[in-house]
């Protein structure tokens, strides 16, 4: 790492906010990560006693991405992928499973959390054929967000979006919908997007969402798997649909459905 981006990193932690908790760092914490503060773990403590699923769902919608990413550069041939809402750097990244299948793969992370910020410039690595960039934009600014991805990714051939967990973060549904809408509008035809978020099926995840949500921290609403299904219209879902994380094409397919949990995404193509 260069004295410059060392020096860039330090600033970036200088703006961190430890006294309330943050999503991308209770889910570095529950998927057994480092990257977090007493005060996230505090409120994931005080999240798993209300719902004690939560850590199984955050594994299931991890290993959701990677079977999407893996599919989407084995199978469909994408090289290029904008990943908005990155979350902390975790064990296979979109970056090192897709240039895992193709060393070529160009992928551009969006985030605009300084932790996020200061460990993705330290750890998002490329292969040397591939390319690996990070930008620091919000999900509210989609037009940014694509100007931004324009200096790394090719615009005329296809590209994986991914939305991991983050419209949540959105409150109102319409804008959350607009926002996709706009995202899906810049991308052309072959490309993909990949989308997930956490239902309102479980009473229990209600009230433990509702808890985490007068914490002071940056509210997240839980939608249901119809409206989840909505931010894929005009797409072609690809099999089996928006699913439990869980159930979309699973590995281990001979041991059983897996168990479902409530994080629910598909995977659709743009015609």
């Amino acid at each position: 790492m260069s004295q410059e981006a060392d020096n860039s990193a330090q600033e970036e932690l200088s703006k961190i906010d430890t006294s309330v908790p943050q999503s991308a760092r209770i889910w570095n914490y529950w998927l057994g990560g480092k990257d977090n503060y007493e005060v996230d773990r505090v409120a994931g403590d005080a999240f798993r006693a209300i719902f004690p699923g939560i850590e199984t769902g955050a594994r299931a919608a991890r290993y959701f991405l990677a079977r999407a990413v893996r599919h989407l550069a084995a199978e469909e041939g994408i090289r290029q992928f904008l990943d908005i809402g990155t979350g902390l750097p975790n064990v296979d990244n979109t970056h090192e499973i897709a240039q895992r299948v193709a060393p070529d793969c160009r992928i551009v992370y969006v985030d605009n959390d300084p932790l996020v910020l200061a460990h993705a410039r330290a750890l998002l690595t490329s292969t040397p054929e591939g390319v690996t960039n990070y930008v620091d934009a919000d999900l509210r600014d989609p037009d940014a967000i694509v100007r931004e991805a324009k200096r790394t990714l090719d615009f005329d051939q296809p590209i994986g979006l991914m939305l991991m967990g983050i419209l949540g973060h959105i409150e109102d549904f319409d804008e959350a919908r607009s926002i996709v809408r706009r995202l899906v509008d810049a991308l052309p035809s072959g490309s993909y997007l990949v989308q997930y978020d956490s239902t309102n099926t479980s009473e229990a995840y209600v009230d433990a969402i509702r808890q985490y949500n007068e914490g002071g921290s940056l509210p997240y609403i839980l939608r249901s798997p119809e409206q989840i299904a909505r931010f894929f219209d005009g797409l072609e879902l690809l099999e089996p649909g928006v699913a439990s994380c869980s159930r979309w094409r699973p590995d281990a397919e001979a041991w059983g459905l897996p168990e479902q949990v409530h994080q629910y995404g598909g995977v659709a193509l743009k015609r």
